[in-house]
This record gives structure tokens, C-alpha cells and sequence, in this order.
């Protein structure tokens, strides 16, 4: 069954490995499908659960999903935005992106955030102190041509249809406070930003927040999935291997390569793992999944 690629693209998005996240799901979802920083929501619109909560501190993304979901932004809606200010991007140029972002900073509105985030440079999703979207133009003014918004409307139809009759609560929230409200038959998937690399998506994530996040995730009523990166050609993730040695957990890695981020050294293969105390169909053992 082929992947369904959301219309937002964010840094780290685990489009090619949703197939992993969902072989480590063996057993029905009870309740709630529950993600604490939700992003692109790819896994969600992939697993397809009944119910799920899906949270984020961008509240950008929140809104963005949650006006689909509600029908105040429409695939009609979407197909006129995308025309109208691609034609004046292909016009005015640049000049143009950077209108188009000082009225979104101004007023959040969500289709603007989506002709950002299709235009800006390499799909980086990035938010000054002031919680500003900063990341500059693409230097493609001829962007949207009529193929390219037939895609994200495709796309924008596809997650419409796969939210359509579901009891899908989107929220701003912390992981923390998203997690204390998992109960015994939920299932909590965690993809949080990567230590160590830029993470200015909307937050900074430091060690001390991987750790409580771990902490959280060992104390949870229910089972959970973790997604992290565990190597680069550079190094290692340590809190993986600690992760992993002191909680009774699978790990499953997977070579991964992303191709959003804001520099040529942060596009490259890393060994993503994927971390869950489900019992897997390959049982208590570290396998290697090739590239994905």
C-alpha cells in the first residue's frame, strides 16, 4: 500500500520509514493513538487510527490541520491560494515570498503557511526567539506551476478523506502534559527533534528534555513507539544504547536519508531507530532494515 505524503513538509519527517513505525503495531489500538509532537502528522495519516490525540507546540501546524479537519479551509480553497499567489510570486519574485511571510507573522493565516512552507529554501520549517517564521525564500519564483499544486492538492484531499468520520483531536500542547493524559489502552508514538542537530523548528530540545522524555515514556500506562536518530557518519547517539540497556525495549534500525534541511551537512544517511516496548513479530532483537 503506498504511502500517503502529507501536503507539510517538515525536517526529519518519517515518510520513508512509516512502514517500519508500523510493523512494530501488532496488536489492534484499543483507544487512542497519541502523538506528543505530532509535525507533519505523517505516521497518523499512515496508521490511520479511529481516535487519536495529535499535538504540537507550532501551533502553525496545529491550525493548519485542525482548519482541514473542520472544513474551513478547503481542497477548493487550497487550489485558488496556491494560483493566486503563484502568480504573483512568478510577477514580483521574492519580494513577493517575503510579503506573503510578514502577513503570516502577522496573522497565522493557514494557507499561507502552506505556500511557505512549499517555498521557502529546502522545506526548513524554522521560527526565531519571537516565535517569527525566519527561513528565507527558495529563489524558485516560478514554484507553483499548475503540476505542483495539482500535487498538494492531491495531498491535501488524501489526509481530508483519511480524517473524514474520525474522532481526531488536534491540540497545542507539551509532550508532557500530552502524555499524562495516555491511558492503560492507548499507544503512544514519540518523534521528538534531534539532539544535536539545528532544531529551531519551533523549539530547542536539549538533553534534559530527552530525558524527561525518556522518563515519561518508561512510566507510561501503555505501550509506546520512539523514533530517534541513532547514528551519522559522525557519531553515536548515546542516549540510544543507555535507552535501550536500562528498559525492557526492541530497537529496530533503519538507514535513512533526509533530504529536507537547511544545509547540505544535515542531508545525508543516518541510522534512524525505531524503540518500542510492543512485542514485536521479530522478538527481543536488533535488526537492520536496508535504505529506505
Amino acid at each position: 500500500m503506498a504511502v500517503i505524503v502529507p501536503p507539510i513538509k517538515c525536517q526529519g519527517i518519517k515518510t520513508k520509514i512509516v512502514p517500519v513505525i508500523k510493523s512494530a503495531i501488532t496488536q489492534p489500538i484499543k483507544e487512542r493513538w497519541i502523538e506528543p509532537f505530532c509535525g507533519s502528522c505523517v505516521v497518523a495519516f499512515n496508521v490511520q487510527p479511529q481516535r487519536a490525540l495529535l499535538t504540537d507546540t507550532n501551533q502553525h501546524i496545529i491550525a493548519f490541520y485542525s482548519s482541514l479537519q473542520n472544513g474551513s479551509t478547503t481542497v477548493s480553497d487550497v487550489v485558488h491560494h496556491l494560483e493566486t499567489e503563484g502568480r504573483n510570486l512568478k510577477e514580483k519574485g521574492e519580494k513577493h515570498y517575503y510579503e506573503i511571510r510578514g502577513r503570516f507573522n502577522e496573522s497565522g493565516n493557514p494557507l499561507d503557511f502552506l505556500f511557505l512552507n512549499r517555498s521557502c529554501f529546502n522545506g526548513v520549517i524554522r521560527f526565531n526567539s519571537k516565535g517569527k517564521f525566519n527561513t528565507p525564500f527558495c529563489r524558485k519564483p516560478e514554484r507553483f506551476s499548475q503540476s505542483y499544486i495539482t500535487k498538494i492538492a492531491n495531498q491535501v484531499r488524501a489526509v481530508c478523506d483519511v480524517m473524514h468520520g474520525k474522532d481526531w483531536a488536534f491540540e497545542v500542547k507539551d509532550f508532557k502534559k500530552t502524555l499524562s493524559k495516555a491511558n492503560k489502552d492507548d499507544l503512544v508514538y514519540a518523534d521528538p527533534p534531534y539532539i544535536g542537530r539545528h532544531t529551531d523548528y519551533f523549539n530547542k530540545w536539549s538533553d534534559e528534555n530527552e530525558f524527561e522524555l525518556q522518563a515519561d515514556l518508561k512510566n507510561l500506562p501503555c505501550k509506546f513507539i520512539l523514533s530517534t536518530w541513532q547514528e551519522n557518519k559522525y557519531r553515536r547517539n548515546e542516549n540510544v544504547e543507555a535507552f535501550q540497556k536500562n528498559n525492557d525495549v526492541n530497537v529496530i534500525s533503519v538507514k535513512h536519508f533526509y533530504h529536507v534541511g537547511s544545509t547540505e551537512s544535515l542531508r545525508h544517511e543516518m541510522m534512524e531507530a525505531v524503540i518500542t516496548n510492543c512485542t514485536l513479530r521479530v522478538s527481543g532483537t536488533e535488526k537492520t532494515v536496508l535504505s529506505l
